[in-house]
């Protein structure tokens, strides 16, 4: 008979899991809708851009404000509102019929992501025990390959048929069931134990984080983040195409990333694994390191066989490397200004993730070759790398206090 504690655990990964897959699905189905919306919407490399981009401003404001918010209301209050805003702006913006509009739903959906994740992980790492803290927060971030599968699935048999607009409406419904389960979930017991105590205003918390004491790790994890949210949103979002660009076909694209994003599942789960067995910056600087030289031979392949490998390659490492990333961060920080320090990195990190679509869009306009694109973010990925290897510091077994 497994114990209480065990089973809520599983509860709460179970339930921070299905916002995660929710989440993932709209991202993944994304890079989908731009390819679609390209011939719909006779859009240009540049206006392509414009829709990852801004819903990464989305997130890099819900972000810092949600991350500021949870450690003033708490994290389950702003785990419901985040999924609330993601599920709403998700299913309205299947009406959308101007491009225009469209980047303001995206941006309200962004909000929305942008806010949930990095509050989610934290929700997580305080409510674990110590022991399996790292290995149930990467195994929540798996959650995110279960999502690209699904959008996978979605965009190669809805997409093609009925449109870009059914697509987002079923990825919208079911977030509306999670949203249901997380109003019976507990928040925090880190939180519930400050929470009666005098808190700290907004700036108060900000100037912690820069303080003697944190900067070295808010320095170190501003730039992890940026890196990584650089190149993924930068690849990631411009697979589909970039595999169009390559000469396949829209359909046979589907078909390549969908056998990419399988990859994902086991580069969480072996990251799982390592995290408790030979720790976090292990697996961030391994991980990162493996990202980076997948990133460079995608972008350099001629022949479809070195073009798969080197795609299935990148996706187990780089998801591998953000599980490792989300179990890292919360780790950095004294609860009182987790949620900030948590939302901060991860609203700066999205600022790379604005840059790195808009890059892409532009540099193709300009018939710059894609194996230079793609050395860019391999160059991005290891300067990562290296931030995590000079100023990170090990959190593996460290008590949260």
């Amino acid at each position: 008979m497994k114990n209480k504690k065990e089973i809520s655990e599983r509860r709460l990964l179970g339930i921070a899991g299905m916002g995660w897959m929710f989440d993932a699905m709209d991202v993944g189905m994304l890079s989908f809708i731009i390819a679609a919306l390209k011939v719909e919407w006779e859009l240009t490399p540049e206006q392509m851009g414009w829709i990852g981009s801004i819903n990464s401003i989305g997130m890099a404001v819900g972000a810092l404000i949600f991350g500021l918010m949870a450690d003033r209301i708490g994290r389950k209050n702003v785990f419901i509102i985040t999924l609330l805003l993601f599920s709403v702006g998700s299913g309205a913006s299947a009406f959308a019929s101007t491009l225009a509009v469209f980047l303001v739903f995206r941006f309200i959906i962004g909000a929305g992501l942008g806010g949930e994740l990095p509050v989610a992980s934290t929700l997580v790492s305080e409510s674990v025990a110590v022991e399996k803290r790292g290995r149930i927060v990467v195994l929540l971030e798996s959650f995110w390959a279960a999502g690209w599968l699904i959008a996978a699935i979605i965009s190669y048999f809805v997409i093609p048929k009925f449109g870009w607009q059914v697509a987002l409406f079923i990825s919208a419904l079911p977030a509306f069931y999670a949203l249901y389960l997380r109003m019976g979930l507990p928040d925090s017991p880190r939180f519930e134990a400050i929470k009666k105590k005098e808190k700290i205003s907004a700036w108060e918390s900000v100037a912690k984080l820069w303080s003697k004491e944190h900067s070295r790790q808010t320095a170190m994890l501003w730039i992890v983040w940026f890196c990584v949210v650089f190149s993924y949103y930068g690849m990631f979002l411009w697979l589909p195409s970039v595999m169009v660009m390559k000469g396949f076909s829209l359909i046979k694209s589907f078909e390549y990333v969908l056998i990419m994003t399988i990859a994902q599942l086991p580069g969480y789960f072996t990251a799982a694994w390592f995290i408790e067995k030979f720790g976090r910056k292990f697996v961030l600087v391994v991980y990162l390191i493996g990202t980076a030289i997948s990133a460079y031979f995608f972008g350099t392949a001629e022949s479809t066989a070195l073009l798969m490998t080197a795609g299935i390659l990148l996706s187990f490492f780089n998801l591998g490397a953000w599980g490792g990333l989300y179990a890292y961060s919360p780790e950095q920080y004294p609860t009182v200004i987790r949620g900030t320090g948590t939302g901060m990195a991860a609203s700066f990190g999205r600022i790379g993730g604005v840059l790195g679509p808009l890059l892409v869009g532009n540099l193709v306009a300009q018939k710059v070759a894609i194996s230079t694109i793609f050395t860019i973010f391999c160059i991005s990925i290891l300067i990562g790398a290296l931030a995590v290897f000079v100023l990170g510091k090990e959190t593996k077994r460290k008590e949260l206090v």
